[in-house]
């Protein structure tokens, strides 16, 4: 209700009653509050403009009390005074928040990894997801078109002030893809971190630990058939040299990707780097071991189950604190490591180059080729992998011995 002046009152509006249709209480200047049959009462403003007539939303009440509506009145009036439709520029206005949203680093560095899901490996995904985490505190909310060279490389400089030089680069690569990934899409006309070249720190790259020598790796054999720990932890050891596969793969191993009658683990695509599937022939030694763990975890999903958790892997770092166990430390050897071992050891026994490389699963550039690799280097692959197996049998029963058998046949050069 309103009072003699026509104007409503906060006492007028509370003792309001709502009935079986709208009521609208009329403040003046077009101004009115609309109580609905359900108890919402909406503050309106009914205007002409263009010789049309039209409403505008002001607010809810009480969350809008009369004075703010009020305001909120005479600012769409000066608007309307000076030609602006004040419901369009509102629609407007939303359209151009909508639009900033989508066009800003951290929503394009989002769509840009949707779309890499489909090939990376989910550990690959969620460094990259993490690297861009890194700088999306800073220029995430910011449009990707107004970024420059100085704002991407104050992030970096972040991350390199707590020493991670290396993390910092990463970063910085990310960045560009994003970059350009919004230029492809015509959300950015240029990529800023190109102008950073030399601006970081440059990394110096150092090689992964890992155990070359043959009477070294003879030690670190004998050490891990010595190995007193967790059952599943001593065949995740014994398997690593074994199969030098990459540690993330090795310790979500599972059963259903053995076939142990073919002597065969097939790695799925999606656990993989490159997302293509790979074949690890199994020596007869890989598969003894295997077979005595089957007892223990056979029953589960995975080959080797964490000790918290058995509906998940064992932990990243097992492997790792198992070497430290036998005193291997960190700038010695790791788990990793074994992949190094392996890749010299083999390119030394005189193994093709091309055959070693398809074991450890590294991307042939030329896709016509890889095709052709992977029919052509199985058969050579599975007799590298038993010479491998027995050498390394060799090596832990001959630790004085340097002789190094098995430089023969057609997967040696």
């Amino acid at each position: 209700m309103a009072t003699s002046s026509g104007k409503l009152t906060s006492v007028a509006i509370k003792n309001a009653k709502h009935g079986p249709k709208a009521v609208r209480l009329f403040d003046g200047g077009g101004l009115y509050l609309e109580l609905m049959p359900n108890g919402s009462k909406y503050w309106r403003l009914k205007y002409r403009i263009h010789g049309k007539e039209k409403r505008l939303a002001i607010g809810i009440y009480p969350e809008v009390p009369l004075a703010e509506a009020r305001e909120k009145r005479d600012e769409a009036r000066k608007a309307i005074k000076s030609g602006i439709d004040p419901s369009a520029k509102r629609q407007a206005d939303r359209r151009l928040a909508k639009l900033s949203s989508e066009t800003t680093f951290a929503a394009i560095a989002e769509e840009w990894l949707g779309l890499q899901s489909r090939k990376l490996a989910p550990v690959t995904y969620a460094k990259a997801e993490w690297l861009l985490g890194m700088l999306g505190s800073d220029i995430g909310q910011r449009p990707i078109a107004e970024i420059s060279p100085p704002d991407v490389l104050a992030v970096l400089r972040k991350i390199e002030a707590s020493g991670r030089h290396e993390t910092a680069h990463r970063a910085k690569q990310k960045a560009g893809q994003v970059f350009r990934y919004a230029i492809a899409t015509g959300r950015a006309e240029r990529d800023p971190t190109a102008d950073l070249r030399g601006a970081l720190s440059p990394v110096v790259s150092m090689p992964r630990s890992a155990l070359t020598k043959p009477a070294d790796v003879a030690g670190l054999l004998r050490a891990i058939w010595g190995y007193e720990g967790q059952p599943t932890t001593a065949a995740a050891l014994k398997l690593a040299p074994l199969l030098f596969a990459r540690p993330g793969n090795l310790r979500a191993m599972e059963w259903g990707e053995l076939d142990l009658e073919n002597a065969e683990w097939r790695i799925p695509a999606g656990k993989m780097k490159m997302r293509e599937e790979h074949v690890v022939p199994l020596a007869a030694q890989a598969i003894e071991v295997l077979t005595e763990l089957r007892p223990l975890t056979g029953k589960r999903k995975f080959v080797f189950p964490g000790v918290r958790s058995p509906s998940r892997p064992m932990s990243e770092n097992t492997v790792n604190a198992a070497l430290r166990r036998l005193g291997y430390e960190k700038d010695v050897m790791t788990g990793h490591g074994f992949r190094a071992l392996a890749s010299t050891r083999l390119n030394e026994m005189g193994w093709a180059p091309d055959v070693i490389e398809r074991q450890l699963a590294h991307a042939e550039r030329n896709k016509v080729r890889a095709v052709y690799n992977r029919a052509q280097y199985l058969a050579e692959r599975k007799k590298m992998m038993t010479a491998w197996a027995d050498y390394l049998d060799h090596l832990r029963a001959h630790p004085e011995s340097n002789v190094v058998p098995f430089k023969q046949g057609k997967g040696a050069q």
